[in-house]
């Protein structure tokens, strides 16, 4: 098949060598408002340059990968999809949750799939921890903790549009545990600080977090984040439950140092970088794509998805400003 890239920056020219290496794909073609990064792109992976979103569009793609800034998402899945092209598109769905409805609306009543690219639920680990709960391996749930802590912050212009720690970086583990519990998050409470980058703080955004969500049957998720890990990118979840407990992340490369006598776990070099801890993720998650261009799979991952977790978002951002719980159902509403 025929693949589509719009943007050639930091992920997009990631997704341009992963999907060069998926048997499924045949050919690509590539678009990006820098000519060069365009350029080398095709030069490197053997890519057709597009002048443009609508000329990619046109050039008989199967389907098109958006990896362009946020702020340009919403007008290129609309565009893929009213041209009738699939499309998976990296999260955000929009900047605001309400450019995300919009989104949701505009695309309704299309037969055309969108994939919004959220990468855990392609990690063998995650799958792994999904079906034990599923097979009720562990009992009723009472505790689930997922942390992602990054080993350094992003730039400073990175940081002035993201729209805060919870939208940007939070909000994996928000959609992770809705997909892996198979529940709802009902209510936040969100706590945050700021201890090291002053432009974080600059922002109005905070450097460190912490979430406390409350689950549709009562399991508490606590979510714990940060931009700045010392000893790498810390990526882990633990799920709790009256008969049995599993974790995602236990493994040689975790980034943590025991001080227990004797102890050598973990042994590996700590991950440092998410395209490292997710490599094989991203991979499955594109090649998950290549199926939905074929219409042998649905969409792994919806808009609708995608909202969800930027629902939790909001209601943290809110419960962090105002000091309080906030109900998802309040933002909704907002």
């Amino acid at each position: 098949m025929r693949i589509g890239i719009l943007g050639l920056g930091r992920i997009g020219a990631f997704h341009a060598e992963t999907l060069s290496e998926l048997d499924a794909v045949d050919s690509l073609v590539v678009a990006d408002p820098s000519a060069d990064a365009a350029r080398a792109a095709a030069d490197l992976f053997g890519a057709e340059v597009a002048a443009s979103p609508q000329a990619l569009l046109a050039a008989g793609v199967d389907g098109v990968v958006v990896a362009a800034a946020t702020d340009a998402h919403p007008e290129l899945i609309v565009a893929a999809v009213e041209a009738g092209v699939p499309v998976f598109c990296e999260k955000p769905v929009a900047r605001t949750m309400t450019e995300g409805v919009d989104v949701l609306k505009a695309v309704a009543g299309h037969d055309v799939p969108v994939q919004i690219g959220f990468n855990r639920r392609f990690d063998a680990a995650y799958a792994a921890a999904r079906a034990a709960v599923r097979a009720g391996e562990l009992g009723k749930l009472h505790t689930v903790r997922s942390t992602t802590l990054d080993p350094a912050p992003p730039p400073p212009a990175y940081v002035a549009a993201s729209g805060g720690i919870f939208r940007d970086c939070s909000v994996h583990d928000f959609d992770i545990i809705r997909w892996v519990t198979g529940r709802e998050v009902t209510e936040v409470y969100a706590v945050g600080g700021n201890r090291g980058a002053a432009y974080i703080r600059e922002a109005g955004d905070a450097d460190t977090t912490g979430a406390v969500l409350t689950l549709d049957d009562g399991t508490i998720a606590v979510v714990s984040n940060s931009r700045h890990n010392g000893r790498g990118h810390d990526v882990r979840m633990e799920l709790h439950g009256f008969d049995d407990s599993v974790a995602v992340g236990l493994e040689d490369r975790l980034p943590l140092r025991s001080v227990e006598p004797g102890a050598t776990f973990p042994a590996g070099t700590p991950h440092d970088f998410f395209m490292d801890r997710f490599a094989a993720a991203y991979r499955a998650e594109l090649g998950a794509f290549t199926e939905v261009v074929a219409g042998t799979r649905t969409s792994p991952c919806t808009i609708e998805d995608a909202l969800e977790a930027g629902w939790i978002a909001e209601a943290c951002t809110l419960s962090l400003r105002e000091h309080r719980p906030v109900t998802v159902a309040e933002v909704r509403r907002g």
